[in-house]
C-alpha cells in the first residue's frame, strides 16, 4: 500500500514544467528553441565566482559541514553588502545561508507560524509561496491584486482579510514574479507599517533586487522594519541557480528557532557555493551583473514595443525582476484555444518559442494569462518576438 498525505495532496504541480520538458525533447531533435518559460539567466555565474570554485577544489578548502548559518567569510560579505546597497548596518550573526531562496522560505515559514496559521500573498504570484504554506498546512489568503495596484498588496485589502480572521504573515514580493512590478518606498512602508500595528510578521522576497528598470535596485523591508524578514538569494541577480545559495536576514529574537529549525531541515547550505559566493561581491562580479541587467531592459523594450501587435492586455508595467505577464484573452479567442496552457503549447510546436501559462502563478485568471521570462537576453528576446508576430500573421 501507498499512502500521500493530504498536505501533499494541496502541492500544486508547476505548469511549466511541461513546457520545459517539451522544450528539451525539442532540442534533443534538434530544433531552435527560445525557453523563456523559465526564470533563468543565461548568462551564468559570474567568472570571479567560478574561479574561485574551481581554487576550493584543489586548495585545501574545508568543505565539510558548515556551521548551520554559513561561513563566516560569506555572512559579513551579506553583511557589507547592506551596507554597500541600502545603507544599513545588519549583524552578520543575523544572516542565514540557506539552500537557495526556498530553503530559507522552509525556514521562515516553519519558524514563524503554525499549523492553520492565515498568511496572505498577492494573487498573480510565485506559486511556491502557497504550495510551500499548503504543504505546512498554513491557510494561504490570496490577495486579488489588479494590475491598476501594481498587482500588489494594498492595506484595503489586508483590512478585508483580517477582518474575516487574523493573518499571521504577509508575503511580499518586490520585483514580483510573474509580474515584475515593484512596491515604492512609500507604499511599502504603509504596507510594514500595517504589519506591525496588527502584529503581522512580514516576510519580504527581495530576490530580484538589482534587476531593475526604474533607476532604484529595490527598496528592502529591513528599512522600515528590524522585526521583518527578507530573504534573496544568488539565483537571480547573480544568475547562480544551480548553486542553490540564498539568505535570509532574520529579526535577533527567532535566531536560535530559525538556527534549530535549519539544522534539521538541512544541516547547512552547499559549503564549495558557499566559498565561491564570496566572490559575488567583488567589483568585477558585479559589473558583469550590471551588463546582464542592461541586457534584460533591452529585451524588456523589445516585447513593450510588440505589445499592441502581440495582442497582450493587462499588463502592469515591469518595473523590474526578468519577467512580463500579460492577458491572451483575445488571442485565445481568435485561436479557437481554451487555455493559455494549450495556447503556449500550440505556439511551441510552431515557433520554437516556449512562453509559461499563467495556472501557475494565478489560480483564477491564469488560464487566460501568460508569463514571458526575458533572462535569455536582448537578442534572443527580439528573434523570440519576431517568431511570434509572424506566427500570428
Amino acid at each position: 500500500m501507498s499512502r500521500i498525505s493530504a498536505r501533499a495532496g494541496l502541492v500544486e504541480p508547476f505548469a511549466a514544467m511541461g513546457i520545459v520538458a517539451r522544450v528539451q525533447q525539442l532540442r534533443s531533435e534538434g530544433r531552435d528553441t527560445i525557453a523563456m518559460c523559465l526564470g533563468e539567466p543565461t548568462q551564468g555565474a559570474p567568472a570571479a565566482v567560478r574561479r574561485r570554485a574551481a581554487e576550493v577544489l584543489t586548495d585545501g578548502t574545508d568543505l565539510g559541514y558548515s556551521a548551520i548559518f554559513g561561513i563566516p567569510e560569506l555572512r559579513e560579505a551579506i553583511a557589507s553588502h547592506y551596507r554597500d546597497w541600502y545603507g544599513l548596518d545588519v549583524p552578520a550573526d543575523r544572516v542565514a545561508i540557506t539552500t537557495g531562496s526556498s530553503g530559507a522560505f522552509q525556514i521562515a515559514f516553519l519558524t514563524c507560524f503554525d499549523a492553520g496559521g492565515r498568511v496572505a500573498l498577492a494573487r498573480p504570484g510565485y506559486g511556491a509561496y502557497k504550495n510551500i504554506l499548503a504543504a505546512l498546512d498554513c491557510e494561504v489568503v490570496e490577495l486579488d491584486c489588479g494590475a491598476e495596484t501594481g498587482f500588489q498588496p494594498t492595506v484595503d485589502l489586508l483590512d478585508a482579510a483580517h477582518a474575516e480572521a487574523p493573518l499571521a504573515g504577509l508575503m511580499l514580493a518586490s520585483p514580483a514574479n510573474p509580474t515584475g512590478t515593484m512596491i515604492s518606498a512609500e507604499h511599502l512602508g504603509e504596507l510594514v507599517a500595517w504589519c506591525r500595528e496588527h502584529g503581522v510578521q512580514v516576510i519580504s522576497d527581495e530576490i530580484y533586487h538589482g534587476i531593475s528598470y526604474i533607476g532604484t535596485r529595490g527598496e528592502t523591508a529591513l528599512a522600515h522594519d528590524d522585526d521583518a524578514i527578507v530573504i534573496s538569494s544568488f539565483s537571480k541577480y547573480w544568475a547562480m541557480t544551480g548553486w542553490r545559495l540564498g539568505w535570509a536576514i532574520l529579526p535577533e529574537h527567532l535566531l536560535d528557532a530559525a538556527r534549530n529549525v535549519a539544522g534539521n531541515l538541512a544541516l547547512c547550505a552547499p559549503v564549495p557555493a558557499q566559498h565561491a559566493a564570496v566572490a559575488a561581491f567583488e567589483p568585477e562580479s558585479y559589473a558583469e551583473c550590471e551588463a546582464a541587467v542592461a541586457s534584460f531592459a533591452r529585451a524588456r523594450d523589445h516585447v513593450l514595443d510588440a505589445t499592441a501587435d502581440l495582442g497582450f492586455t493587462g499588463m502592469a508595467p515591469p518595473d523590474g525582476a526578468f519577467y512580463m505577464y500579460a492577458r491572451i484573452d483575445d488571442l485565445l479567442a481568435r485561436s479557437g484555444t481554451a487555455t493559455s496552457a494549450q495556447w503556449c503549447s500550440d505556439l511551441l510546436e510552431a515557433t520554437g518559442v516556449a512562453l509559461a501559462p499563467g495556472d501557475d502563478f494565478d489560480s483564477v485568471h491564469g488560464p487566460q494569462s501568460v508569463r514571458l521570462s526575458l533572462a535569455v537576453g536582448a537578442e534572443r528576446t527580439a528573434e523570440a518576438i519576431d517568431r511570434i508576430l509572424d506566427h500570428l500573421r
